[in-house]
């Protein structure tokens, strides 16, 4: 049941800037040609106690494949590290969760999620460790049903037999549409400890704009599923919404959150995200200019990126690239991009699905070449432990 809440008001900035694509070196291309950046001057959020200035990137980038973790996974989505050791990583079209040990490469099935019911872009998505959990041992989980999309979470028992680990999912919030394409699935816990789900309009363009869909919108949750406390528009979930396919959700060490969106044709988007903005879609792909449209502050021809997962470390955003099959690198200036992205890896390992900070200026990397839109190669697909910086 949705209940009301107080507003609490809250600012983050949208930065506006164009960002053209263009081709890069499989080793680190150039900076893309077009750039040009947003005005100054954009107020940010408040910094956390003892934080006084954001870091400052350089304005070109380095990546180091540092080894494979594990390979021959099968339609590999989300991955959560786990806080012990060990990395929880979902199979879309199985429905199954792994723990791999991110020393051997060792995989052990924890189970299969009851009631995902896989077909095209959806399935058994994004997974997210509970904030509690060193006490509570709770995964949560955004899939596909015979009905909706929707968020669930489940008791992980290691004590338990291989396959028997996971128990019965507990639905915390249901009832986002579904379809072939646009599920969304990327969920977070954010650092004010609420949860949330980045969902896509499932092919239907007038969800979006409609504030009372949720479809094509960010939701922000409490851990059990109500409206969070603080939300824009009272008593509801959504977030921020003119949005397509939200893939990917990260948030800067001054708790700024930012998003990847699919495109349709022409421009795919980095945003930073503002709480009750109206990101465009379909009125505006891209950079429009437009009043009452939050502008991206990156964007990307749809063959260079069609954007997934996306990771925050040290003042810069990583964006892994599915159809671009490259790993993107957005330094950033607050909620500004201070340079033009630089692209990585580019073909080198194929499809690009999930990138997760994993400490030390290090990254878990996880291909995604067994979706039925890759091309597999031997051992796909894979998890990588990539250094950047």
């Amino acid at each position: 049941m949705i209940v009301r809440h107080r507003v609490v008001s809250a600012v983050l900035a949208a930065a506006a800037l164009l960002l053209s694509a263009g081709c890069s070196s499989d080793g680190g291309g150039p900076p893309d040609a077009g750039w040009t950046a947003a005005p100054r001057g954009t107020a940010s959020g408040a910094a956390p106690s003892g934080r006084a200035t954001d870091p400052t990137p350089a304005a070109k980038g380095s990546v180091r494949v540092l080894r494979t973790v594990a390979d021959g996974l099968k339609s590999p989505w989300g991955l959560a590290p786990l806080p012990g050791g060990g990395l929880l990583v979902s199979s879309r079209d199985d429905g199954t969760i792994t723990r791999i040990d991110e020393k051997t490469g060792r995989k052990t099935e924890l189970g299969t999620v009851s009631g995902v019911s896989p077909a095209g872009e959806g399935g058994l998505l994004g997974i997210a460790l509970s904030p509690d959990y060193a006490s509570d041992h709770m995964v949560y989980a955004y899939f596909t049903s015979a009905s909706d999309n929707r968020v669930v979470r489940m008791i992980y028992d290691a004590h338990r037999p291989a396959g028997e680990q996971l128990g019965a999912p507990d639905t915390v919030f249901k009832g986002i549409p579904k379809g072939f394409v646009h599920n969304g699935g990327r969920i977070a816990f954010g650092p004010d400890g609420m949860l949330y789900a980045g969902t896509g309009e499932s092919g239907h363009k007038g969800l979006a704009p409609d504030r009372k869909s949720l479809g094509g919108k960010i939701l922000r949750l409490t851990p059990e599923g109500e409206p969070a406390p603080g939300n824009p528009f009272p008593g509801s979930p959504v977030y921020s919404y003119g949005h397509r396919n939200v893939q990917g959700l990260a948030w800067d060490d001054r708790q700024r959150l930012f998003a990847s969106e699919f495109g349709q044709d022409t421009w795919d988007e980095l945003n930073a995200i503002k709480p009750g903005g109206d990101y465009g879609w379909p009125a505006a792909e891209g950079r429009s200019g437009k009043a009452g449209y939050q502008d991206p502050i990156a964007q990307w021809h749809t063959d260079d990126a069609s954007p997934s997962g996306i990771a925050y470390v040290d003042g810069v955003i990583w964006m892994a690239a599915l159809k671009g099959q490259r790993l993107w690198r957005v330094p950033l200036d607050g909620t500004k991009a201070s340079a033009a992205p630089q692209s990585f890896l580019t073909g080198k390992y194929g499809r690009l699905r999930t990138v997760v900070p994993a400490g030390g200026g290090r990254v878990w990397l996880v291909t995604s070449n067994t979706d039925g839109r890759g091309s597999p190669r031997k051992g796909d697909d894979r998890v990588l432990e990539v250094q950047v910086k």
